[in-house]
């Protein structure tokens, strides 16, 4: 029983810093970018030259 009262505040703890965690991404633009490098890397820029 003595546990709870150590592991309840720590899981609040740590719950409220992935809350401010994610607030902090989303307000720093980090998912506005669709076409970023996870996606730019399946695609090819170079266009094959035509002879």
């Amino acid at each position: 029983m003595n546990v709870l009262v150590i592991l309840i505040p720590v899981s609040l703890i740590l719950g409220g810093l992935g809350i401010v965690a994610f607030l902090w991404t989303v307000r720093h633009n980090q998912y506005e970018d669709i076409e970023g490098d996870a996606a730019r890397i399946l695609f090819d820029d170079d266009e094959p030259k035509k002879d």
